[in-house]
Order: structure tokens, then C-alpha cells, then sequence
């Protein structure tokens, strides 16, 4: 690669998919980076002019030194497939996905072997992130090349993000507890709406901000969730038995 991720440098960055997330990368990379975003979305041209960041096609997002995937982790394979041939040499590519697994997998196999490879996860949304993102915590996974040190380097001492490096396979693993399980109760919790104000407890308020956190995520966003991390139907099923085993020895003490 033909350059270091420093600020001053100014290298170009396409964002591909400028949804909330999308947004979210270019509101605090804006300053930093030449930014280019792309989206099928009408209203992109006006979000993108109010952040202060230019838009352009497919071709010239792509085209860019970075180039930051931030779309539907479903839309992933596709997504690698349009781009792979507009990819520079050298460049950096970067998946923002809530899993990991698929999307490295997908960008190893269709991304020219030229192209340096990240998969990242931000594990914070525009809801937690309403009040700033230092001190917030990010997932940095090595896919093809060295540039992941560079990636972490800049989140750590541009952005003052908590910098976790992992891999793939370490990442699906423990996300599909805490997000996949984070999630599921979440989406029980809905479906019992309403749900007490009145007498409350400290507890019970924060399941009930945490249930807020996520309820406004997008139906996307669930199902790579619960469906593309390979490892969260193995923690559901783990948790429901263990909530039947402790229904049932509850029911066995009252009879």
C-alpha cells in the first residue's frame, strides 16, 4: 500500500452504503479523509451534502485509496462482486458488518489478491454514539495483508476508539452472545409490550434501555444477527434450554 492512514495525508475514502451507519463513519472522518460516498438512495445527495462529504457512483467510491463497505452484511457478496474490478491496487478495502465470517470470507475470494483486506465492526450504533464515540469499542480483524495495524492505529489515536484486535472466527464466536442474545431477548421483550413504568425497578430500567438501544435497528441488521453469524443458533438453543430447565424445576418446586 502507498500510504499510511494518517489525517494529514488526506488519502480519498469511499463509503459504499450510506444508511445510518454510513452516515455515522462519515460525520467523524469528514475532516480527515477526501470522502466519496455512494448509495442507490434518492436522499443521498442530501445527506451527503449536509455532512459535508461529496457524492459519486459506484466506480468512483470504489476507486478510492480506502474503500469502506456499510451495507447489509446480506448484500455483502454482491456488493464485493460490483466492485472488485474498479478496486485499485494497493487499496484498502473494509467491511463494517455486524459479522465477520462471511464478509472476510467473501472479500478474500472476490477482491483482487492486490487489494489489502479488513473486516472491522464498530460495536457501537448512532443511538450510543449520540454522545460521542471516544472510548467506544471496535473490533479490528487481520484478513489480507498488514494494513489492520494501521487500520487500529488511526481508530485508536484519530477517533480514541477502545481498539479490540481479533479475528473472524473469534469475533462471530463471541458476538453471538453478546449481540445475538442482546437482540433475541430484546425482540421478546417487544413482542410483551406493554411493559410496566410505574413501579420499576433499577433493574428492570435497564433491560428496558437496553431493549431501546436496539429496537430501532433496522430489520437487517437482526437478521445478520441471528442468521449469517454461524454461531448464534447454537447460543439460542443453548439459552432456551437452560430458560426450560429452570422453568421446569420451578414449576417441579410448586407442586
Amino acid at each position: 500500500m502507498k500510504f499510511t492512514i494518517q489525517p494529514s495525508q488526506n488519502p480519498s475514502l469511499g463509503i459504499i452504503g450510506f444508511g445510518a451507519f454510513g452516515r455515522l463513519i462519515a460525520t467523524h472522518v469528514a475532516r480527515q479523509f477526501d470522502v466519496i460516498v455512494y448509495d442507490e438512495k434518492p436522499c443521498c445527495a442530501e445527506d451527503a451534502c449536509r455532512l459535508g462529504v461529496r457524492t459519486g457512483s459506484l466506480r468512483e467510491a470504489a476507486s478510492c485509496d480506502i474503500v469502506v463497505l456499510a451495507t447489509p452484511v446480506a448484500a455483502i457478496n454482491a456488493v464485493v462482486a460490483e466492485i472488485a474490478d474498479h478496486c485499485r491496487s494497493g487499496a484498502l478495502v473494509i467491511d463494517v458488518g455486524s459479522v465477520k465470517m462471511k464478509p472476510a470470507q467473501v472479500m478474500l475470494e472476490k477482491l483482487p489478491c492486490d487489494v489489502h483486506v479488513v473486516a472491522a465492526h464498530p460495536l457501537f450504533g448512532p443511538q450510543s454514539a449520540a454522545d460521542g464515540i471516544a472510548g467506544l469499542n471496535v473490533a479490528v480483524c487481520k484478513v489480507r495483508g498488514h494494513h489492520h495495524l494501521s487500520v487500529a492505529a488511526f481508530l485508536r489515536h484519530g477517533l480514541k476508539l477502545n481498539v479490540i484486535l481479533t479475528d473472524p472466527e473469534e469475533h462471530d464466536r463471541e458476538l453471538a452472545v453478546v449481540q445475538g442474545l442482546t437482540h433475541f431477548i430484546a425482540r421478546v421483550f417487544q413482542q410483551m409490550e406493554p411493559l410496566p413504568t410505574r413501579m420499576t425497578t433499577s433493574s428492570f430500567e435497564l433491560l428496558t434501555q437496553a431493549i431501546a438501544m436496539v429496537q430501532d435497528d433496522a430489520p437487517e441488521v437482526f437478521d445478520a444477527i441471528e442468521n449469517l453469524n454461524p454461531h448464534s443458533q447454537d447460543v439460542r438453543q443453548q439459552f432456551l434450554h437452560l430458560a426450560r430447565e429452570l422453568h421446569d424445576h420451578l414449576g417441579a418446586e410448586t407442586r
